[in-house]
């Protein structure tokens, strides 16, 4: 028999959104369909019980998916068959990715992966503005380690009045389109675009889209009782010696700070930090010992780095390139550096180059935009 659970998130405007667990995907660690309308996104989260060897990052991949079906369509191109994400896709990813990630614990070193699928699409409905809390929805009655709840949604207004989550026709009414993620607490993200709109007003804006999200991290707090689940996993995914990090410390901070105090070129100063590295390495490890000293090494030396070079801008008011605070590096701009492209520009800023062409089509060369909810 299936255990199926469910909440009910009533908005301001009378719409409804459904979070429900425990009908698909059962074998990940957290799953859920969150359901608006027509509008259906599933939304799993998986994630390994160890740890990579040599991993000091938490892994964390996220992925957005529109599925042709969920429309009634398939792929009109030449190749039937869905294939790689497209730019929208990727960037919605990029949107709930910027959310979650900070809310994982800086030690949880496991691979995670979180999936958001559209399953089921209607028109009028922006599946985007749903997919930050599907995802976090799914983290929540997981076992995984996940600070949360948060929440995304859109906003936009017209004549005045602030709409949430709004349709295509309205947007094109709107003077403001932005997305907000937030905790119940806390603002995490904002993207969008607005129309030469007052700071007060996207103020308001950004107070009206986190007033809509706290009750949606409610619900999903709500939804991981109701199901019994949420209960986070114990792991240890980092060695740790405080002895070695004690001595670290104590023996390399005058140096980093003096190598950041010199002024030297990028390759220079690199160079200087690697030797000190290699010193560490080859002092406190040998042949037999395990990759995990290794990097538990290297995790105490870039701590040092980042206090040390800190440190020399706040005590001294001067940078590792030998820059104040206020002071930008030389920026020189060159245009049709290439004469046979159509055009071209030389950006130049420091030590960082962008060389940038353009090249101009006609109307054969116009992209044929193929998406899901277009």
């Amino acid at each position: 028999m299936e255990n199926i659970f469910q909440k009910i998130i009533d908005l301001p405007d009378g719409r409804q959104i459904t979070i429900e667990t425990g009908k698909l995907a059962k074998q990940a660690d957290g799953a859920v369909v969150v359901k608006m309308g027509k509008t259906m996104l599933l939304a799993t989260v998986v994630s390994a019980k160890e740890a990579g060897e040599e991993v000091d990052f938490v892994p964390l991949s996220v992925e957005y998916k529109e599925k042709f079906a969920a429309m009634g369509r398939f792929p009109g191109g030449f190749m039937k068959r869905e294939t790689k994400p497209s730019d929208y896709e990727i960037l919605v990813a990029r949107l709930v990715d910027r959310a979650l990630r900070p809310l994982f614990p800086e030690d949880y070193h496991a691979e995670t992966f979180v999936t958001i699928n559209l399953i089921s699409a209607e028109k009028d409905i922006i599946p985007d503005a749903l997919a930050g809390l599907a995802a976090s929805a799914a983290l929540t009655i997981s076992d995984v380690p996940f600070s949360g709840p948060i929440s995304e949604v859109r906003v936009g207004r017209i004549d005045g009045k602030f709409i949430l989550n709004p349709s295509y026709k309205q947007l094109e009414q709107s003077d403001i389109d932005i997305m907000v993620g937030a905790s119940a607490d806390n603002i995490l993200m904002v993207e969008g675009e607005m129309k030469e709109v007052s700071e007060n007003d996207l103020l308001e804006a950004i107070k009206f889209a986190h007033e809509a999200i706290k009750p949606m991290c409610q619900a999903q707090k709500e939804l991981a009782a109701l199901a019994g689940k949420g209960l986070k996993r114990t792991y240890s995914h980092e060695m740790n010696d405080e002895e070695i990090r004690k001595q670290i410390w104590e023996t390399t901070y005058d140096r980093v700070y003096a190598i950041g105090k010199a002024g030297m070129s990028k390759q220079e100063r690199n160079l200087a930090f690697e030797e000190i590295l290699e010193e560490l390495l080859e002092k406190y490890t040998g042949e037999e010992d395990e990759p995990a000293k290794i990097v538990m090494i290297k995790r105490y030396y870039h701590d040092v780095q980042k206090k040390a070079l800190r440190n020399l801008i706040l005590n001294e008011n001067l940078r590792v390139d030998g820059r104040k605070p206020d002071e930008i590096r030389p920026i020189s701009c060159e245009i049709d550096y290439l004469p046979a492209a159509h055009g071209s520009a030389l950006f130049t800023r420091g030590e960082t180059q962008s060389l940038t062409t353009v090249t101009l089509g006609n109307k054969l060369d116009m992209k044929i935009i193929d998406e899901v909810m277009i």
